[in-house]
């Protein structure tokens, strides 16, 4: 027999005894599985992930490898799904994209570990300064390898396939979890790239909230805001985007994000026997604070941060109670000047935010983008009278 035969021989050997071992794994996993089924199999694919990764057997298979590990898996699990040789590859995929990542945070841990057992006295400061950060690092570790375990497979996948970095990964991994996303919806959002515009308004909040509170409620905000699943004309007023908005209420509910409860449109609330309308009034109940929308049609101008800021001032007073934080109010525009509207927002007293939206569903103006208007009609049936 040749030197060649008999590596194979002895491959193949390896291969048949950890074919047994993922078997044994496998079992294991399935008893677990009837208590925890979604974050046992992805428990199972992480392992398998890095078995295969670390066992290098494509090497010594080539191409093939991933349907003989398909073949050998289904038979020995007829009654499991997943073991394809295409959801294999994406499950070797799934270990590699994330590995180098908690390997550089496990290193962090580990260094800071070691520079804290060093004696230099000179050190000692610096090191007791680190400590807090060592911790978060261990912590974080812990906590992000978790998360990979709370959301289905389907949904990794997507990201897989979507996502270039692990930090944008991880960001949609814990917006799917905050929100409960289905894959429908995390499909929207890394299309429309939810991670560079959360967090991007325009706002005078380190100015005007606390600094725990100020991060925070930035971060509940977004530049631009996405509305392409409403349909105006060219020349759309204010009043139709807003009933536009309200009509698809549970997707601009999905669009603004994680908390808010919608309490009304064109809310009416009374300054000096005067009444006002606000376009929209949201409440946040995990930040506990009312949030006043104000719709434009058009682009920012200065003056529309006073007439915000006005509103914001009314609801504090006359709805806002002793449980709830301060009103936070946000302008919602065509588009904005940037530094227009921080020179507007610097010097007010309120929270307030200004972003900007984006809409791809245009009608040509030919089109009429709402019902006529009463004076319309009135015009209409004069011409029409002998």
């Amino acid at each position: 027999m040749s030197k060649t035969k008999n590596i194979l021989k002895i491959t193949d050997f390896q291969y048949k005894n950890w074919i047994v071992e993922l078997k044994q794994k496998i079992q294991q996993s399935q008893i677990k599985a009837a208590l925890k089924v979604n974050s046992e199999l992805i428990e199972l694919y992480w392992e398998l992930g890095r078995e295969i990764s670390e066992r290098n057997f494509e090497n010594t298979y080539g191409s093939g490898f991933f349907a003989r590990l398909s073949k050998d898996l289904k038979q020995e699990f007829p009654e499991i799904k997943g073991f394809s040789s295409s959801n294999l590859r994406y499950i070797e995929q799934f270990y590699l994209f994330y590995r180098e990542y908690f390997t550089n945070l496990q290193q962090v841990v580990e260094e800071l570990q070691t520079f804290d057992n060093q004696e230099n006295k000179n050190l000692q400061q610096l090191v007791g300064d680190l400590e807090v950060s060592k911790n978060d690092n261990r912590q974080q570790v812990v906590d992000d390898l978790k998360k990979l375990y709370l959301i289905p497979w389907g949904h990794h996948v997507m990201i897989l396939t979507k996502c270039k970095t692990t930090k944008e990964a991880l960001f949609y991994i814990n917006k799917t979890i905050e929100n409960g996303w289905s894959r429908a919806v995390l499909l929207n959002m890394i299309s429309a790239k939810l991670i560079e515009s959360q967090g991007k308004a325009v706002t005078n909040f380190s100015k005007t909230l606390p600094d725990y509170d100020s991060d925070l409620v930035r971060e509940t905000l977004k530049d631009p805001y996405n509305f392409d699943f409403i349909t105006l004309s060219e020349t759309f007023k204010e009043k139709e985007l807003e009933d536009a908005l309200i009509d698809n209420i549970q997707k601009f509910l999905i669009e603004l994000g994680s908390g808010f409860a919608f309490v009304g449109k064109q809310f009416e609330i009374t300054v000096n026997k005067k009444p006002f309308r606000i376009d929209l009034l949201f409440y946040h109940i995990k930040l506990k604070r009312y949030v006043v929308i104000d719709l434009k049609a058009k682009s920012f101008e200065p003056e529309f941060a006073g007439k915000l800021n006005f509103y914001v001032t009314a609801v504090d007073r006359q709805l806002r109670d002793g449980n709830d934080n301060a009103t936070i109010g946000l302008l919602i525009c065509k588009d904005k000047d940037e530094i227009i509207a921080e020179y507007s927002l610097a010097d007010l007293q309120k929270p307030l935010g200004v972003s900007s939206y984006e809409l791809s569903k245009i009608l040509p103006k030919d089109f009429q983008s709402s019902l006529p208007s009463i004076e319309e009609i009135e015009e209409e049936l004069r011409t029409l009278r002998p």
